[in-house]
C-alpha cells in the first residue's frame, strides 16, 4: 500500500491529475486519508476539494480530527455542508466531540435543520452508551411487505444506508419486531411475506447500555450490526462491526494503559507531545513511589533484626519480586475475564477458591524449589553459609506470599467493578505495591516466630 501512496504523491507532485484521479477510484477511503495527512499542511485543503463528492465524505470520515479541523478552518460553509450532509451520523458525532466548541457552532450553524437535530439528539446521548456510537443509516421493513417488494425497497433507499445486509422489520410506532438478513431475502420466493422469513428472537440493546455491551454482543453471534432501541422498544439506530472494532480496539488500549499505571489517552504515541504525556504518567509514578514509602518503613522496623541476622536481606528482593509477579499473573487473567464478560461479581468466591487452590499448588512447588536452590546453590556455590532455620524462613515466607498475591490480585478487580472503578486500575503496578508491604510482614513474622529475631 505503501508503493500506492507514492505513486498518488509522484501524479500530483507531476500535475497528471486525470491520472491522479483513476488511482484514487481505486484506492481505499482510510488509505487516501492517510495520503493527505501525509501532505504539507497547506495543500491538504486543496487536494481534498479535487475529490468527487460521492467519496470526499467516507476519505473525511477517516482523515485525524486535526487533520478534519484544518480543512474545516479553511473550507467555505456550502463545502462544509456537503461534507456533513454526505457523512453518517455517527461519524459525524464523533467528529463533532472532537472539534473545538466554535467549529462545532459553525457546523452545525451550516447543517439542515432535520441533519442538525439528528446530531444533536445523539450527542445528547452519555459518553460511554451505545447511542453515543450507534447510527441512524438503517433499513426498515415492515412485515406485511413481499420479499420481493422488500428487494425493492433496498434497492431505491438502500444506496445511503451504511449497511444493506441486514435489514429491520417495525410496525407503524417503529417498534422493533424482527431481523432479516439479505442473503435469506435472496433465496426466497418473491411472494414470500417477510413475517414468514424474519428472525423473532434476536439480540439487541437499549440507546444507554455501554457501548462495551454492545461490542460483546456482536462479537458473541457473530453480527454484522446490532440494532438499537429506546425504553419503548422502537428502533433508532445500529452499531455496525466495524464500531464495535473500535470500542473493543479503544477499551483494549484504555486497559493497557491502566494496567501501566498511566492515565489513558485517546491520541497515538507520536502525536502525543511531552508535557501531555508526562502529565498522564507522573501522578500514577508519584502514588506508587510515596506508597512504597510503607515498604521502607517495615524494613526499617526491623533494622535490628536484619543486623543480626543479615543474610535475610539477600532474599528480600526474591520474595517481593515472585509475590508481585503472582499477584500480576492472578490480576491480568480476571481484569481479561471482567472486560469479555466472563466473569461477573457474583463469581467472586469461586475465582477467588480457584486461585486458592492455584496458588497452593504453585507456591508449594516454588518453595520446595527455592529451599533445594538455597542448599544447593546458595550454599555450596556462592558460599552464602544460610543454615536450615534461615532456609526455612524464606521458603515459607515465599509460599504465603504467593497464595495472598494471588488471591488480592485475583479480588481486589472485581472489587474494584463492584464500586464502580475500572478493574484495569488494580493491575500489576498497585498489586505489586501491596504485595511487596504484605510479604515483607509475612517474611519478619516467620523470621520473629522461627529464628526469635
Amino acid at each position: 500500500m505503501m508503493a500506492n501512496l507514492e505513486k498518488l504523491y509522484t501524479l500530483l507532485e507531476n500535475k497528471n491529475y486525470a491520472e491522479f484521479m483513476r488511482a484514487i477510484d481505486e484506492t481505499e477511503p482510510i488509505d487516501i486519508a492517510e495520503f493527505i495527512s501525509s501532505l504539507p499542511e497547506e495543500r491538504q485543503l486543496s487536494v481534498f476539494r479535487m475529490f468527487k463528492k460521492d467519496i470526499s465524505a467516507d476519505i473525511f470520515a477517516e482523515l485525524e480530527s486535526e487533520v478534519q479541523e484544518r480543512i474545516i478552518s479553511a473550507a467555505t460553509d456550502t463545502e462544509i455542508s456537503s461534507v456533513i450532509e454526505d457523512l453518517y451520523v455517527d461519524d459525524a458525532v464523533d467528529m463533532l466531540e472532537e472539534l473545538p466548541a466554535n467549529m462545532v457552532k459553525r457546523i452545525l450553524q451550516v447543517a439542515k435543520p432535520e441533519t442538525r437535530a439528528l446530531i444533536n439528539r445523539f450527542l445528547s446521548y452519555p459518553e460511554n452508551s451505545a447511542g453515543s456510537i450507534m447510527t441512524a443509516e438503517f433499513i426498515d421493513l415492515r412485515r406485511s411487505m413481499t420479499v420481493g417488494e422488500a428487494i425493492n425497497h433496498i434497492r431505491k433507499k438502500g444506496i445511503d444506508k451504511e449497511t444493506v445486509y441486514v435489514a429491520y422489520v417495525t410496525d407503524n410506532a417503529r417498534v422493533l419486531q424482527g431481523t432479516i438478513r439479505l442473503e435469506e431475502l435472496l433465496f426466497a420466493s418473491d411472494t414470500t411475506l417477510i413475517e414468514e422469513v424474519m428472525i423473532s428472537e434476536f439480540a439487541y440493546a437499549g440507546t444507554h447500555d455501554e457501548k462495551e455491551t454492545v461490542a460483546q454482543l456482536i462479537s458473541k453471534y457473530d453480527l454484522l450490526a446490532l440494532p438499537i432501541v429506546d425504553r419503548e422498544q422502537r428502533l433508532v439506530g445500529i452499531v455496525t462491526v466495524d464500531d464495535a472494532i473500535d470500542v473493543i480496539e479503544e477499551a483494549a488500549t484504555e486497559d493497557i494503559e491502566m494496567m501501566g499505571a498511566i492515565t489513558p489517552t485517546d491520541k497515538p504515541y507520536l502525536k502525543t507531545g511531552v508535557w501531555e504525556t508526562f502529565k498522564t504518567r507522573f501522578p500514577w509514578l508519584l502514588l506508587l513511589m510515596v506508597s512504597a514509602t510503607f515498604t521502607g518503613q517495615i524494613i526499617a522496623g526491623f533494622e535490628g533484626a536484619l543486623s543480626a541476622f543479615p543474610v535475610l536481606i539477600a532474599f528480600i528482593p526474591m520474595l517481593m519480586g515472585t509475590g508481585g509477579n503472582s499477584g500480576g499473573q492472578s490480576s491480568v487473567t480476571v481484569i481479561r475475564g471482567l472486560a469479555l464478560d466472563e466473569i461477573r461479581m457474583g463469581d467472586i468466591f469461586k475465582v477467588i477458591l480457584k486461585e486458592l487452590r492455584i496458588s497452593l499448588l504453585c507456591g508449594v512447588i516454588l518453595a520446595a524449589c527455592n529451599f533445594v536452590k538455597i542448599l544447593l546453590v546458595d550454599n555450596l556455590i556462592f558460599g552464602n553459609n544460610v543454615d536450615m532455620m534461615s532456609s526455612l524462613v524464606v521458603s515459607l515466607a515465599l509460599l504465603v506470599t504467593v497464595v495472598l498475591a494471588k488471591i488480592i490480585g485475583a479480588s481486589l478487580p472485581i472489587l474494584a467493578k463492584r464500586v464502580g472503578f475500572d478493574p484495569a486500575v488494580m493491575a500489576s503496578p498497585l498489586i505489586t505495591t501491596i504485595v511487596d508491604a504484605l510479604s515483607l510482614l509475612i517474611y519478619f513474622a516467620f523470621a520473629k516466630m522461627i529464628l526469635g529475631i
